[in-house]
Protein backbone atom coordinates (compact mmCIF):
# COMPACT_ATOMS: atom_id res chain seq x y z
CA UNK A 1 0.00 0.00 0.00
CA UNK A 2 1.29 3.45 -0.92
CA UNK A 3 1.92 5.63 2.12
CA UNK A 4 0.97 9.25 1.39
CA UNK A 5 1.92 12.10 3.71
CA UNK A 6 0.51 15.61 3.42
CA UNK A 7 3.00 18.29 4.50
CA UNK A 8 1.73 21.83 5.00
CA UNK A 9 3.46 25.19 5.21
CA UNK A 10 1.21 28.02 4.13
CA UNK A 11 3.21 31.26 4.17
CA UNK A 12 6.11 32.65 2.09
CA UNK A 13 8.74 31.17 -0.23
CA UNK A 14 11.56 31.58 2.26
CA UNK A 15 9.56 29.83 4.98
CA UNK A 16 8.90 26.94 2.62
CA UNK A 17 12.56 26.61 1.63
CA UNK A 18 13.47 26.27 5.30
CA UNK A 19 11.32 23.13 5.46
CA UNK A 20 13.64 21.30 3.08
CA UNK A 21 15.36 19.02 5.61
CA UNK A 22 12.00 18.18 7.19
CA UNK A 23 10.52 17.30 3.80
CA UNK A 24 13.43 15.01 2.97
CA UNK A 25 13.00 13.26 6.30
CA UNK A 26 9.31 12.71 5.62
CA UNK A 27 9.99 11.60 2.04
CA UNK A 28 12.46 8.98 3.27
CA UNK A 29 9.64 7.31 5.19
CA UNK A 30 6.80 7.85 2.72
CA UNK A 31 5.97 6.73 -0.77
CA UNK A 32 4.41 10.05 -1.74
CA UNK A 33 4.65 13.57 -0.31
CA UNK A 34 2.00 16.16 -1.18
CA UNK A 35 2.93 19.69 -0.11
CA UNK A 36 0.14 22.14 0.75
CA UNK A 37 1.50 25.67 0.20
CA UNK A 38 0.25 29.22 0.04
CA UNK A 39 0.39 31.15 -3.26
CA UNK A 40 3.71 32.77 -2.36
CA UNK A 41 5.31 29.46 -1.40
CA UNK A 42 4.12 27.08 -4.10
CA UNK A 43 7.06 27.60 -6.50
CA UNK A 44 9.48 27.11 -3.62
CA UNK A 45 7.73 23.88 -2.61
CA UNK A 46 8.18 22.59 -6.16
CA UNK A 47 11.95 23.10 -5.78
CA UNK A 48 12.23 20.92 -2.67
CA UNK A 49 13.70 17.43 -3.10
CA UNK A 50 11.19 14.87 -1.88
CA UNK A 51 8.02 16.70 -2.90
CA UNK A 52 5.90 14.74 -5.37
CA UNK A 53 2.97 17.14 -5.77
CA UNK A 54 2.23 20.73 -4.74
CA UNK A 55 -1.20 22.03 -3.81
CA UNK A 56 -1.86 25.75 -3.44
CA UNK A 57 -4.37 27.20 -1.02
CA UNK A 58 -4.93 30.72 0.37
CA UNK A 59 -5.19 30.26 4.11
CA UNK A 60 -7.35 32.79 5.99
CA UNK A 61 -5.44 32.45 9.29
CA UNK A 62 -1.84 32.42 8.01
CA UNK A 63 -1.45 34.87 5.13
CA UNK A 64 -0.50 38.48 5.80
CA UNK A 65 -3.22 39.55 3.34
CA UNK A 66 -5.78 36.92 4.32
CA UNK A 67 -8.88 36.15 2.29
CA UNK A 68 -12.19 36.05 4.13
CA UNK A 69 -13.22 32.73 5.60
CA UNK A 70 -15.41 31.05 3.01
CA UNK A 71 -17.41 27.93 3.87
CA UNK A 72 -17.38 26.78 0.26
CA UNK A 73 -13.60 27.13 0.02
CA UNK A 74 -13.12 25.13 3.22
CA UNK A 75 -15.53 22.48 1.95
CA UNK A 76 -13.59 22.25 -1.32
CA UNK A 77 -10.27 21.77 0.52
CA UNK A 78 -11.88 19.18 2.81
CA UNK A 79 -13.23 17.24 -0.15
CA UNK A 80 -9.89 17.35 -1.92
CA UNK A 81 -8.04 16.02 1.14
CA UNK A 82 -10.68 13.33 1.62
CA UNK A 83 -10.15 12.22 -1.98
CA UNK A 84 -6.38 12.17 -1.49
CA UNK A 85 -6.83 10.09 1.69
CA UNK A 86 -3.35 10.73 3.12
CA UNK A 87 -2.16 8.33 5.77
CA UNK A 88 -1.02 11.26 7.88
CA UNK A 89 -0.20 14.96 7.85
CA UNK A 90 2.71 17.00 9.20
CA UNK A 91 1.79 20.64 9.74
CA UNK A 92 4.64 23.14 9.94
CA UNK A 93 4.03 26.63 11.31
CA UNK A 94 6.07 29.54 12.54
CA UNK A 95 6.20 30.12 16.30
CA UNK A 96 3.45 32.75 16.10
CA UNK A 97 1.06 30.65 13.99
CA UNK A 98 -1.38 27.98 15.13
CA UNK A 99 -1.67 24.64 13.34
CA UNK A 100 -5.00 23.87 14.98
CA UNK A 101 -7.44 25.39 12.44
CA UNK A 102 -5.85 23.37 9.63
CA UNK A 103 -5.74 20.32 11.87
CA UNK A 104 -9.50 20.67 12.36
CA UNK A 105 -10.06 20.82 8.59
CA UNK A 106 -7.83 17.78 7.99
CA UNK A 107 -9.38 15.81 10.81
CA UNK A 108 -12.84 16.50 9.40
CA UNK A 109 -11.49 15.24 6.05
CA UNK A 110 -10.61 11.93 7.68
CA UNK A 111 -6.83 12.27 8.09
CA UNK A 112 -6.09 9.64 10.75
CA UNK A 113 -2.78 10.96 12.11
CA UNK A 114 -1.72 14.61 12.40
CA UNK A 115 1.50 16.03 13.86
CA UNK A 116 2.35 19.66 14.63
CA UNK A 117 4.09 22.01 17.03
CA UNK A 118 1.44 23.53 19.26
CA UNK A 119 1.58 25.72 22.35
CA UNK A 120 -2.19 25.56 22.69
CA UNK A 121 -4.07 22.51 23.95
CA UNK A 122 -5.08 20.59 20.81
CA UNK A 123 -7.74 18.28 22.21
CA UNK A 124 -8.32 15.53 19.66
CA UNK A 125 -6.96 17.55 16.74
CA UNK A 126 -3.36 16.32 17.01
CA UNK A 127 -1.92 12.87 17.51
CA UNK A 128 1.60 14.25 17.98
CA UNK A 129 1.78 17.55 19.86
CA UNK A 130 5.41 18.57 19.67
CA UNK A 131 7.16 21.19 21.82
CA UNK A 132 10.38 22.99 20.91
CA UNK A 133 12.60 25.74 22.33
CA UNK A 134 12.05 29.22 20.95
CA UNK A 135 15.54 30.17 19.74
CA UNK A 136 16.14 27.25 17.43
CA UNK A 137 16.98 27.82 13.76
CA UNK A 138 13.82 27.33 11.76
CA UNK A 139 15.08 24.31 9.73
CA UNK A 140 16.05 22.54 12.96
CA UNK A 141 12.69 23.37 14.49
CA UNK A 142 10.89 21.80 11.53
CA UNK A 143 13.23 18.81 11.46
CA UNK A 144 12.53 18.16 15.14
CA UNK A 145 8.83 17.96 14.26
CA UNK A 146 9.58 15.36 11.59
CA UNK A 147 11.50 13.28 14.14
CA UNK A 148 8.66 13.56 16.64
CA UNK A 149 6.26 12.38 13.93
CA UNK A 150 8.45 9.34 13.28
CA UNK A 151 10.43 10.58 10.29
CA UNK A 152 14.16 10.78 11.10
CA UNK A 153 16.54 12.32 8.61
CA UNK A 154 18.07 9.45 6.63
CA UNK A 155 21.70 8.48 7.07
CA UNK A 156 24.00 10.52 4.87
CA UNK A 157 21.72 13.55 4.72
CA UNK A 158 23.60 16.55 6.16
CA UNK A 159 20.42 18.40 7.11
CA UNK A 160 21.20 21.51 5.10
CA UNK A 161 18.84 23.36 2.81
CA UNK A 162 18.71 22.12 -0.78
CA UNK A 163 16.88 22.47 -4.09
CA UNK A 164 16.21 20.07 -6.92
CA UNK A 165 18.98 19.84 -9.47
CA UNK A 166 19.85 20.32 -12.24
CA UNK A 167 18.94 23.98 -12.20
CA UNK A 168 18.23 25.92 -15.40
CA UNK A 169 21.26 27.03 -17.40
CA UNK A 170 22.51 30.57 -16.85
CA UNK A 171 24.20 32.82 -19.39
CA UNK A 172 26.27 34.55 -16.69
CA UNK A 173 29.81 33.38 -16.01
CA UNK A 174 30.02 32.31 -12.33
CA UNK A 175 31.90 34.40 -9.79
CA UNK A 176 29.76 37.54 -9.69
CA UNK A 177 28.08 39.11 -6.66
CA UNK A 178 24.29 39.23 -6.50
CA UNK A 179 22.52 42.08 -4.75
CA UNK A 180 18.81 41.56 -4.14
CA UNK A 181 17.21 44.81 -2.89
CA UNK A 182 13.57 43.76 -2.58
CA UNK A 183 11.79 42.43 0.52
CA UNK A 184 8.37 41.05 1.33
CA UNK A 185 8.20 43.06 4.57
CA UNK A 186 9.11 46.79 4.40
CA UNK A 187 10.68 46.86 7.89
CA UNK A 188 13.41 44.51 6.65
CA UNK A 189 14.49 46.63 3.66
CA UNK A 190 17.90 48.23 3.26
CA UNK A 191 17.16 51.63 1.67
CA UNK A 192 17.26 51.65 -2.13
CA UNK A 193 19.83 54.44 -2.26
CA UNK A 194 22.16 52.40 -0.05
CA UNK A 195 21.67 49.41 -2.33
CA UNK A 196 22.61 51.54 -5.33
CA UNK A 197 25.68 52.84 -3.51
CA UNK A 198 26.68 49.26 -2.72
CA UNK A 199 26.39 48.22 -6.37
CA UNK A 200 28.74 51.04 -7.37
CA UNK A 201 31.14 50.30 -4.51
CA UNK A 202 31.24 46.60 -5.33
CA UNK A 203 31.87 47.38 -9.00
CA UNK A 204 34.64 49.80 -8.03
CA UNK A 205 36.16 46.99 -5.97
CA UNK A 206 36.31 44.81 -9.09
CA UNK A 207 33.18 42.72 -8.69
CA UNK A 208 30.63 41.97 -11.39
CA UNK A 209 27.25 42.74 -9.83
CA UNK A 210 23.89 41.26 -10.82
CA UNK A 211 20.77 42.86 -9.34
CA UNK A 212 17.80 40.52 -8.97
CA UNK A 213 14.15 41.05 -8.17
CA UNK A 214 10.64 39.86 -8.85
CA UNK A 215 8.20 41.05 -11.53
CA UNK A 216 6.86 43.77 -9.24
CA UNK A 217 10.31 45.11 -8.42
CA UNK A 218 11.58 46.16 -11.85
CA UNK A 219 11.63 49.89 -11.08
CA UNK A 220 13.58 49.17 -7.89
CA UNK A 221 16.14 46.89 -9.54
CA UNK A 222 16.67 49.32 -12.45
CA UNK A 223 17.36 52.17 -10.03
CA UNK A 224 19.66 50.03 -7.88
CA UNK A 225 21.60 48.53 -10.81
CA UNK A 226 22.22 51.91 -12.43
CA UNK A 227 25.08 51.71 -14.91
CA UNK A 228 27.40 49.69 -12.67
CA UNK A 229 25.26 46.55 -12.30
CA UNK A 230 23.30 44.17 -14.51
CA UNK A 231 19.56 44.51 -13.95
CA UNK A 232 17.75 41.15 -13.86
CA UNK A 233 14.59 42.43 -12.18
CA UNK A 234 11.55 40.44 -13.27
CA UNK A 235 13.64 38.34 -15.64
CA UNK A 236 13.79 35.04 -13.74
CA UNK A 237 11.51 32.34 -12.44
CA UNK A 238 12.28 31.08 -8.94
CA UNK A 239 14.24 28.16 -10.40
CA UNK A 240 16.18 30.52 -12.65
CA UNK A 241 16.82 32.76 -9.65
CA UNK A 242 18.24 29.73 -7.86
CA UNK A 243 20.59 29.16 -10.80
CA UNK A 244 21.74 32.80 -10.69
CA UNK A 245 22.38 32.56 -6.94
CA UNK A 246 24.17 29.24 -7.44
CA UNK A 247 26.73 30.94 -9.68
CA UNK A 248 27.40 33.81 -7.27
CA UNK A 249 30.49 34.17 -5.13
CA UNK A 250 28.29 35.89 -2.54
CA UNK A 251 24.75 37.23 -2.24
CA UNK A 252 23.84 40.52 -0.56
CA UNK A 253 20.24 40.37 0.63
CA UNK A 254 17.93 41.28 3.49
CA UNK A 255 15.99 38.78 5.58
CA UNK A 256 13.72 37.63 2.78
CA UNK A 257 13.17 34.61 0.54
CA UNK A 258 16.27 34.86 -1.70
CA UNK A 259 18.48 34.75 1.41
CA UNK A 260 17.18 31.25 2.06
CA UNK A 261 17.31 30.36 -1.62
CA UNK A 262 20.99 31.36 -1.61
CA UNK A 263 21.57 29.11 1.40
CA UNK A 264 19.73 26.29 -0.37
CA UNK A 265 22.21 26.41 -3.27
CA UNK A 266 25.19 26.74 -0.88
CA UNK A 267 26.18 30.34 -1.62
CA UNK A 268 27.62 32.58 1.14
CA UNK A 269 25.35 35.43 2.24
CA UNK A 270 25.86 39.00 3.39
CA UNK A 271 22.68 39.29 5.41
CA UNK A 272 21.24 42.78 5.94
CA UNK A 273 19.24 41.65 8.92
CA UNK A 274 16.67 43.88 10.62
CA UNK A 275 16.16 42.49 14.15
CA UNK A 276 12.36 42.63 14.04
CA UNK A 277 12.64 38.83 14.16
CA UNK A 278 15.51 36.91 15.82
CA UNK A 279 18.56 36.11 13.73
CA UNK A 280 19.02 32.95 15.80
CA UNK A 281 15.91 31.59 14.09
CA UNK A 282 15.92 33.23 10.70
CA UNK A 283 19.51 33.95 9.60
CA UNK A 284 20.65 32.11 6.42
CA UNK A 285 21.19 28.51 7.44
CA UNK A 286 24.17 26.24 6.91
CA UNK A 287 26.30 28.59 4.78
CA UNK A 288 29.02 31.12 5.69
CA UNK A 289 27.15 34.31 6.60
CA UNK A 290 28.07 37.83 7.62
CA UNK A 291 25.23 39.47 9.51
CA UNK A 292 25.01 43.26 9.15
CA UNK A 293 22.65 45.54 11.04
CA UNK A 294 22.18 46.67 14.62
CA UNK A 295 20.75 43.61 16.34
CA UNK A 296 20.09 45.59 19.55
CA UNK A 297 17.97 48.27 17.84
CA UNK A 298 14.68 49.33 19.49
CA UNK A 299 12.70 47.39 16.88
CA UNK A 300 14.19 44.12 18.12
CA UNK A 301 11.71 41.21 18.28
CA UNK A 302 8.70 43.41 17.49
CA UNK A 303 7.76 41.45 14.35
CA UNK A 304 6.89 44.84 12.85
CA UNK A 305 6.03 44.91 9.16
CA UNK A 306 6.58 48.68 8.97
CA UNK A 307 9.63 50.10 10.76
CA UNK A 308 8.47 51.48 14.14
CA UNK A 309 11.58 53.64 14.64
CA UNK A 310 12.08 56.92 12.71
CA UNK A 311 14.98 56.69 10.30
CA UNK A 312 15.13 52.87 10.24
CA UNK A 313 18.42 52.97 12.21
CA UNK A 314 18.99 49.21 12.42
CA UNK A 315 19.81 49.10 8.70
CA UNK A 316 20.60 52.70 7.75
CA UNK A 317 23.63 52.30 10.01
CA UNK A 318 25.03 49.85 7.41
CA UNK A 319 27.12 51.50 4.69
CA UNK A 320 28.11 50.43 1.20
CA UNK A 321 31.67 49.98 2.41
CA UNK A 322 30.43 47.63 5.15
CA UNK A 323 28.92 45.49 2.42
CA UNK A 324 32.09 45.55 0.32
CA UNK A 325 34.12 44.50 3.37
CA UNK A 326 31.68 41.67 4.13
CA UNK A 327 31.79 40.41 0.54
CA UNK A 328 35.59 40.50 0.60
CA UNK A 329 35.60 38.54 3.86
CA UNK A 330 33.33 35.85 2.42
CA UNK A 331 35.08 35.58 -0.94
CA UNK A 332 38.69 35.63 0.27
CA UNK A 333 38.46 33.50 3.42
CA UNK A 334 38.87 29.75 3.05
CA UNK A 335 35.52 28.50 4.33
CA UNK A 336 35.15 25.52 6.60
CA UNK A 337 32.11 23.25 6.23
CA UNK A 338 29.10 25.09 7.59
CA UNK A 339 27.68 24.03 10.93
CA UNK A 340 23.97 24.09 11.55
CA UNK A 341 23.50 25.67 14.96
CA UNK A 342 24.86 29.13 15.78
CA UNK A 343 26.47 29.02 19.25
CA UNK A 344 24.49 31.09 21.73
CA UNK A 345 27.32 33.57 22.26
CA UNK A 346 27.48 34.26 18.54
CA UNK A 347 23.76 34.78 17.99
CA UNK A 348 23.96 38.33 19.31
CA UNK A 349 27.11 39.22 17.43
CA UNK A 350 27.20 41.66 14.53
CA UNK A 351 29.08 39.12 12.41
CA UNK A 352 28.19 35.46 12.23
CA UNK A 353 30.19 32.85 10.39
CA UNK A 354 28.26 29.62 10.43
CA UNK A 355 31.35 27.91 9.04
CA UNK A 356 33.58 28.96 11.91
CA UNK A 357 35.41 26.23 13.79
Amino acid sequence: MTRTVLVARLDNAGDVLLQGPMVRAVAAGADRVVFLAGPAGADAAALLPGVDEVWTWRCPWILGDPPPVDAGDLAELTARVRALAPDEAVLSTSFHQSPLPLALVLRSAGVPRISAISVDYPGSLLDVRHRVDDDVPEPERALSLARAAGFPLPAGDDGRLAVRRPLPASEHEPGYVVLHPGVSVPARAWPADRCAEAVEALADAGHRVLVTGGPGETALTAAVAGTAGVDLGGATTLAEMAAILDGAAAVVVANTGPAHLAAAVGTPVVSLFAPVVPAARWAPYGVPTVLLGDQSAPCRDTRARECPVPGHPCLTSVTAQDVVAAVEKLTTTVQQPAVHRIPAAEREAATIFQGRT
